[in-house]
C-alpha cells in the first residue's frame, strides 16, 4: 500500500512509470450516529476499510473524502454536500488521476447517502474519458452476510474494532427491525433516506448494548476479504 499524501513527486511518478497503479478514493460523511459514536463514524470505518484493501491488493490510497450526502439526518447534527458536488469532486478527482497515467480507480463508499452520486459515475466517466478510465464504486457493506445497520450492534462492532472514540454507557437500543416483513423495511429506508429522525427516534437503526471488539475485527475480516475479491474480478472479469 501507498498513501498518495505521503509520497515525493519524484517517487511517485517513477513507480507509476514502473508499474500500472490502481488508486482508491474512500468516501465518508460527517453525521449523527447515536449518543455513543462519533460524527466521523462513516469516515473512520471506511478509512480503515480502504487501508486495509489497500494493503492487502497493493493499491494507492488517496486521503478520505470526509464530507458525504447526510441531509437526511437534519436536525441532528450533519455537515453535508449536494449530490452533485459530491460527484462533480470524484469526477475531477478521477480525471486527474488518469492525467497522471492512473487509469484504474476504486471508489469505497463508507454512508448510504452517498450511493445516489456514485450511482453509474463509471458510466460517466468511461464516456468522459473515451473509456481510458476505468472506475469501480463499491459500498463496503455490501461484502458482508449481516445486515447492515446505523450506529447499531455492526457499526458499533465496527468502531470498537478501530478506534476508541466510542462511549458504550451512552448506547441506546433503536429502530428494531426483526420482527417486520421485507417490505415494510423497506418502507421504513425510503422514509429515513427523507428523514433519519422520523424513523428511529433517537437516530440509530439497530441495537448497539451487546456490540463488541471481538465481533468487529470479525466483521473487518469478512470485508476485507470478499472486498479484495470483487476487486480482483472487477479488474480481470473473472471471480477469483
Amino acid at each position: 500500500m501507498t498513501k498518495i499524501q505521503d509520497q515525493f513527486d519524484p517517487i511517485i511518478r517513477e513507480s507509476i512509470v514502473k508499474k500500472k497503479q490502481i488508486a482508491i478514493i474512500p468516501v465518508g460523511s460527517i453525521e449523527q450516529h447515536g449518543a455513543h459514536l462519533p460524527i466521523s463514524t462513516d469516515t473512520d470505518i471506511v478509512t480503515e476499510v480502504s487501508k486495509r484493501l489497500a494493503e492487502k491488493n497493493g493499491y494507492l490510497l488517496l486521503p478520505t473524502i470526509s464530507y458525504g450526502v447526510s441531509y437526511e439526518h437534519a436536525p441532528y447534527f450533519q455537515l453535508s454536500i449536494s449530490k452533485s458536488t459530491l460527484q462533480k469532486i470524484l469526477i475531477d478527482l478521477c480525471e486527474s488521476l488518469l492525467k497522471n497515467n492512473i487509469k484504474t480507480v476504486f471508489i469505497i463508499n463508507g454512508h448510504h447517502g452517498n450511493q445516489n452520486a456514485i450511482k453509474d459515475i463509471d458510466v460517466k466517466l468511461g464516456k468522459l474519458s473515451k473509456n481510458k478510465l476505468k472506475v469501480f464504486p463499491l459500498s463496503y457493506w455490501h461484502f458482508m452476510k449481516r445486515d447492515f445497520d446505523h450506529a447499531g450492534f455492526v457499526e458499533t462492532s465496527l468502531m470498537l474494532a478501530i478506534s476508541k472514540n466510542v462511549k458504550m454507557k451512552f448506547a441506546q437500543k433503536g429502530l428494531i427491525t426483526d420482527s417486520m416483513s421485507k417490505q415494510e423495511v423497506a418502507k421504513l429506508g425510503k422514509l429515513a433516506s427523507k428523514s433519519f429522525p422520523k424513523v428511529t427516534k433517537n437516530g440509530v437503526w439497530g441495537d448497539p448494548r451487546d456490540a463488541t471488539k471481538s465481533q468487529g475485527n470479525r466483521f473487518l475480516a469478512e470485508i476485507i476479504e470478499n472486498l479484495a475479491k470483487k476487486c480482483q474480478t472487477c479488474l480481470t472479469g473473472h471471480s477469483s
